[in-house]
């Protein structure tokens, strides 16, 4: 079996919002991203300069429950004291969220904007901790709150201006069908590595070592279709290839594999076996 290549990483995630400019003020004041381009209907926010979210406006969309699609993206920052700055704004500010877990290999909080759409950010523990390692290693444990905090002098008072440059989009986890379709299109079709499965429930999916760039579950989505027209759902994901090479690799996989491939403004896209789709860009 072909491996994509290790360079591979998650690029801008794209969704449909029911008012672009609740989202917008959501992303930029709640989540910390800035906005790098407002149009009537569009936005385009990140960091640094970096495109990691856009926004599509379809008015009154209701939210996709029950079906495939985004189960939430992740953002990475890069150091370990941005992720306790961000928790303490969150605290100061009121921002809710709906979940605080130490999965060993990182720490991560998570959030749902006002669409329904999940929102994971976090930081990485070390990676010669649980490189090799995943499988044994990945979990899911309260947060120690208190030990994260420690990193600022104050948390009451200490500045946030914003998610850091440096912040990326970590990875993709997806609702999906069923998990062996989607092990059997993410590894051996794409090439991702396999690195953790909890059964038939979930999987977890990397290029070059890391822990995951994709995780797929079926905990809300078993046997489910996808988000029809008219709901608050995902467009779809950028997977971001180092170059040409790498990226005909994949296509001649997914063409032998007899996956359709379509055109999405000059990239190829394709779509997953529970219709999640997928434009393969290059650096």
């Amino acid at each position: 079996m072909s491996r994509i290549a290790a360079q591979t990483r998650p690029g801008p995630v794209h969704v449909t919002v029911s008012d672009l400019g609740r989202s917008v003020d959501y992303y930029r004041d709640a989540v910390g991203l800035e906005v790098l381009e407002r149009g009537a209907a569009r936005a385009r926010l990140g960091t640094g300069g970096a495109e990691l979210l856009v926004l599509i406006e379809e008015p009154g969309a209701r939210q996709a429950r029950g079906y495939t699609g985004l189960y939430h993206f992740a953002l990475l920052v890069p150091e370990r004291v941005q992720l306790a700055a961000w928790l303490a704004h969150a605290a100061r500010d009121g921002v809710p969220l709906v979940g605080l877990s130490d999965h060993d290999v990182s720490e991560a909080l998570y959030l749902a904007d006002p669409d329904g759409h999940g929102i994971e950010i976090y930081r990485d523990r070390p990676r010669e901790t649980w490189e090799g390692h995943v499988g044994e290693r990945l979990t899911t444990m309260p947060l120690d709150v208190d030990d994260l905090l420690s990193e600022l002098d104050d948390p009451a008072s200490a500045p946030f201006d914003g998610l850091p440059a440096g912040t990326v989009m970590g990875h993709l986890h997806l609702k999906v069908a069923d998990i062996p379709s989607s092990v059997g299109f993410y590894r051996d079709v794409l090439g991702f590595d396999l690195t953790a499965q909890l059964g038939e429930q979930a999987a977890f999916l990397s290029a070059g070592g890391y822990h995951h760039h994709v995780g797929a579950n079926t905990w809300e989505s078993a046997d489910a279709p996808p988000a029809p027209a008219g709901t608050a759902a995902l467009r779809h994901a950028v997977v971001v290839l180092p170059d040409l090479g790498a990226r005909d690799e994949v296509i001649g996989r997914v063409d032998t594999a007899g996956i359709p491939v379509e055109d999405h403004q000059g990239d190829p896209l394709v779509r997953d076996p529970s219709r999640n789709a997928l434009v393969l860009a290059v650096a």
